[in-house]
């Protein structure tokens, strides 16, 4: 496997020029910019906030040095609250060529746009002199996730990735499940697979958090699709959701933008600390990934039953597909069948296997279906986390 050598030590396995818009206002800016790239590695992310919130300072600190990014163009409106010099800092700290543009002071629309895409221009032509080097499956993060679940996922694409988690854990990458929020009920099966009691205990607190937060809400995690593809209650879509965490220990807790220390297997508490004051907790599932992809996340493996179409910006999403009807209809946004276990076409074992190659020859440069469709879909909101405790990740000294 080859992967892009960054100076602060990361590799990742693209080489992406991020378009960074700071404010909603710069949105359309930098939308612009990337459009003189139609077809290459750049990339629009974003907080569209006006007031500063640490949890997306933060969040944008950890995509922009993701592994994967090569070079970052930052563009602001300029009154907006976001600390526009402090991310700049961070990412110039990293090795990474950073620019910032404000277009109060640049001029405007079509002055900022002229600066920004001769600025990436000259970015992408250095990356493309940049040259691959070797990359073990030790240094590879994967997440997971579901979204448009319907009752086949649960028995198909779930535990099969599931199952590609175990065969990747095993040979020493790092995994990432989440959705805490869609794992209510499975909290006592996850802590008797955690590395040591007291980590077990941190888990069924921060699935306790979730409960209580969905009940302030007065809404859970759960959707009228949901229910129209034969899910009943959230305790029956919670152990399709625990399915894709697989059978390996559970080595550690982390929080959005907290990277896996050592390989194994990790839960990521995606639901705010303190009193609920910021909404629901993640949008949609574009929001989970940005929350995957700031802890590290290479690329994704997002399973489905209904049928989703999303991809991601950054980092590639692979496509698991759990109802084989909704495989054969959505055939060009799909990267593998799991609903042929439901026909008798294949087990568990062999889409496993299947999800694991499609992994590896992903991180070596294949495109997933989202990626060749030019998907690039990234939403980020307000949140507030507290640091995790010791206990959560009891292997670090």
């Amino acid at each position: 496997m080859k992967g892009y050598l960054r100076q602060d030590g990361q590799k990742g396995i693209r080489n992406t020029v991020v378009v960074a818009y700071l404010i909603e206002c710069a949105r359309h800016v930098a939308n612009e910019i990337a459009l003189d790239f139609r077809g290459r590695d750049v990339h629009v992310i974003g907080f569209p906030g006006c007031f500063p919130n640490g949890y997306a300072f933060d969040m944008m600190s950890k995509l922009c040095t993701h592994p994967n990014v090569g070079a970052v163009l930052l563009v602001s409106l300029g009154c907006e609250g976001f600390n526009r010099e402090g991310l700049a800092e961070i990412v110039a700290a990293s090795g990474r060529p950073v620019e910032t543009l404000v277009i109060q002071q640049n001029g405007g629309t079509a002055k900022t746009i002229g600066k920004g895409s001769k600025w990436v221009r000259t970015e992408l032509d250095a990356l493309s002199m940049q040259k691959p080097v070797d990359m073990a499956i030790e240094e590879l993060v994967i997440g997971t996730i579901c979204g448009g679940s319907d009752g086949t996922s649960g028995m198909t694409a779930n535990p099969a990735m599931g199952r590609a988690f175990d065969l990747l854990i095993a040979e020493g990458a790092a995994g990432i499940f989440e959705e805490t929020g869609e794992l209510i009920g499975c909290e006592h099966y996850m802590a008797d697979r955690a590395a040591t009691p007291e980590l077990g205990a941190e888990i069924v607190n921060c699935v306790d958090k979730a409960r209580s937060y969905y009940e302030t809400m007065g809404y859970g995690s759960f959707s009228p699709g949901n229910a129209d593809g034969g899910l009943s209650t959230i305790e029956e879509k919670s152990m399709g959701a625990y399915a894709k965490s697989g059978a390996s220990q559970i080595v550690g807790l982390i929080k959005p933008g907290d990277k896996p220390p050592t390989g194994g297997l990790y839960l990521l508490d995606v639901i705010p600390d303190g009193e609920v004051r910021h909404g629901f907790p993640n949008i949609n599932d574009n929001a989970e990934i940005a929350e995957l992809m700031a802890c590290g996340a290479h690329l994704n493996l997002f399973s489905t039953g209904r049928g989703s179409v999303v991809g991601s910006a950054i980092s590639p999403v692979i496509k698991v597909c759990g109802n084989p009807e909704t495989f054969r209809n959505l055939s060009d946004d799909m990267d593998v069948d799991a609903g042929r276990i439901l026909e008798g076409r294949a087990d568990l074992d062999e889409v496993g296997r299947e999800v694991r190659d499609l992994v590896l020859a992903v991180a070596n440069g294949q495109k997933s279906k989202s990626e060749m469709l030019g998907h690039r879909e990234f939403i980020l909101g307000y949140k507030s986390f507290e640091p995790i405790g010791p206990a959560c990740l009891p292997n670090v000294a």
